[in-house]
C-alpha cells in the first residue's frame, strides 16, 4: 500500500517589468543584468523559473512614476526608484514565447481600466498561452495613477473595492458567455457554432453597464486564474469572494497564522470550499552554497538601500507625501484615516505601538526599501527549505519569492533551494499538465459556475 502524495507547495516568481525588483536597490548590485528592456531580459528569467519547475511568474505593476515625494518625479528618476514600468501584459507574452509550461500572471486594475477591455485582454492572454495565465486584480492606490487617466484623485478605498466587487462580476460574466462545446465548425453545413450556446451579458449596475457576448471562448482552463493580495479587512472580503491565488504579506510567522486560518475561514463563509484558496506568503530568499555565502551576500544586498528608496516608496503606497514633514510629528486622525494602504497603516500601527505614528515610525516599522520590508530567508539550500517548510506547514500553502537581485535570485533558488525542496517531497519534480489550474491543484471552472458556491 502506498502513501498519499504529500501536500504540494506552490511557487511564485514575483515581478517588476521595470529597471530593478520590488527590492528599490536591486539594479544597484553589481551583478544584476541590464537590459530590463529587452525581450531576452524577461526570456531569460522565464526560461530559469520553468526549469526550476515553478508554478507561476507574476507582474506586479503601478500605473504612475513615484512621484508623491516632493510632488515630483525628480528624486524617483535620479535613483532610480522603480522610475520605469513597462506594460506588463506585453512583456508577459514575450515569455510566454519561450516557455509552455510556466504560468503567467500580470496586474491590471480595477479602478482605471473597463471590464470588457480587461476581459477580452486575458482571455486572449490565455488562449494564446493554452491556459497558462492568471489576473492580479488590484483597485490602484494613489493620486499619481488617477492624474494619468484624467481623475483629480483616487477613489476613496472601500469605494474602490466596491467598484471592484461590480468589476470582477462583469469580468466573470464575460467569460461566461460562451458555454463549453459552442464551437461546431461544421464546413460542409457552414455550421460554425451554436448561438443558443453564446449569450449576452446585459450588466446593469452602479458603476458598469456591459452588453457583450464577449468575442473570446473558454480556453483550456476553462479562464484566467484569480490572483489577489488585499490585506485590509474589506480586501480580505473581497479576496475570499474572489481569489484563488492570495499574494499574502505576514511580518511574522505567528501573524501569518492568524491570517491564514482567517482568509480560509472568510472563504467558508463566502460559500465557497477553503481548498480552492491557495494562500502565498511573499518571502525574500538569500541562498549560498555555505551559510558564511548567505550572510555575505546578505550584508552586499542589504548595503545597496538608500533613505531615499523608503521615503519615495511609502509616499507612493500611503498617497501622502513625506518630503518637507517634521520627521517625529504624529500623523493626526483625520490623516490617518485617507491612507491608501490600510493594511500597511495598520501594520505601523501595530509594529510602532502607536496610534498616531510619525514619519520615523512609518520609515522604521514598515521596512520599505529595505530588506526588512517582510520575511527574508537566509542561508544554504537545505537551511531556507526548512524555514520555507515550517511556514508551508503552518501559514500557508505555498510562497511569492521576491527578488533582490536579477536574474540570480532565481538562479540560486533553482539550483540551491528547489532540489531541497524535492527532495523533501513538498515540491514537484516535473509538471503534470500544461494549464496553471493543473500546476496549482485548482478545479477546471465551467461557464457559469462563478455564480455557484465552489
Amino acid at each position: 500500500m502506498t502513501s498519499a502524495t504529500p501536500r504540494q507547495m506552490a511557487l511564485v516568481a514575483f515581478l517588476q517589468a521595470q529597471n530593478c525588483s520590488n527590492y528599490a536597490g536591486s539594479w544597484r548590485h553589481p551583478s544584476s543584468m541590464t537590459d530590463y528592456l529587452s525581450p531576452e531580459y524577461y526570456q531569460r528569467i522565464a526560461r530559469t523559473l520553468e526549469e526550476g519547475k515553478f508554478d507561476m511568474a507574476f507582474f506586479d505593476d503601478r500605473l504612475a512614476m513615484p512621484d508623491i515625494y516632493g510632488n515630483n518625479h525628480h528624486e524617483t528618476v535620479r535613483h532610480g526608484v522603480r522610475a520605469i514600468k513597462l506594460e506588463p501584459t506585453s512583456v508577459l507574452m514575450a515569455m510566454g514565447m519561450v516557455t509552455s509550461r510556466l504560468g503567467l500572471g500580470a496586474t491590471y486594475s480595477t479602478t482605471y481600466y473597463e471590464p470588457y477591455h480587461v476581459a477580452r485582454l486575458f482571455a486572449t492572454l490565455d488562449l494564446m498561452t493554452k491556459g497558462r495565465v492568471a489576473w492580479n486584480v488590484v483597485t490602484s492606490m494613489n493620486d499619481s495613477e488617477a492624474a494619468n487617466f484624467g481623475a483629480d484623485e483616487h477613489l476613496e478605498h472601500d469605494t474602490r473595492y466596491d467598484r471592484a466587487d461590480e468589476f470582477m462580476e462583469v469580468v466573470m460574466g464575460h467569460w461566461s458567455t460562451w458555454r463549453e462545446g459552442a464551437i461546431v465548425a461544421d464546413k460542409q453545413e457552414s455550421y460554425f457554432a451554436d448561438p443558443s450556446m453564446v449569450t449576452r451579458l446585459d450588466h446593469e449596475g452602479r458603476f458598469f453597464k456591459s452588453r457583450g457576448p464577449l468575442t473570446v471562448p473558454r480556453s483550456a482552463q476553462g479562464h484566467p486564474v484569480i490572483l489577489q493580495a488585499g490585506q485590509s479587512g474589506r480586501g480580505l472580503a473581497f479576496a475570499a469572494r474572489w481569489a484563488e491565488v492570495v499574494f499574502a504579506k505576514y511580518p511574522t510567522l505567528e501573524n501569518g497564522i492568524k491570517q491564514y486560518q482567517a482568509l480560509k475561514a472568510g472563504a467558508a463563509a463566502a460559500g465557497r470550499d477553503p481548498a480552492s484558496i491557495k494562500i502565498c506568503a511573499e518571502v525574500k530568499i538569500i541562498v549560498g552554497d555555505t551559510e558564511a555565502d548567505a550572510r555575505e551576500k546578505h550584508d552586499l544586498i542589504a548595503s545597496l538601500s538608500r533613505p531615499i528608496d523608503g521615503l519615495t516608496m511609502i509616499g507612493e503606497t500611503l498617497n501622502i507625501d513625506f518630503a518637507g514633514r517634521p520627521y517625529d510629528q504624529p500623523f493626526t486622525d483625520e490623516e490617518l484615516a485617507a491612507v491608501s494602504w490600510q493594511s500597511l497603516r495598520d501594520k505601523v500601527v501595530q509594529v510602532s505601538g502607536k496610534k498616531n505614528p510619525s514619519v520615523r515610525d512609518f520609515v522604521e516599522a514598515s521596512g520599505r526599501g529595505t530588506l526588512r520590508d517582510g520575511p527574508c530567508f537566509v542561508g544554504t539550500g537545505a537551511q531556507v527549505a526548512e524555514q520555507m517548510i515550517e511556514w508551508f506547514d503552518k501559514a500557508c500553502d505555498g510562497f511569492v519569492l521576491s527578488a533582490t537581485y536579477v536574474p540570480g535570485t532565481y538562479e540560486d533558488i533553482v539550483r540551491l533551494v528547489i532540489p531541497e525542496l524535492q527532495k523533501r517531497g513538498v515540491f514537484r519534480k516535473e509538471y503534470e499538465d500544461g494549464t496553471l489550474r493543473s500546476h496549482l491543484g485548482l478545479r477546471k471552472p465551467r461557464a457559469g459556475d462563478w455564480r455557484k458556491p465552489q
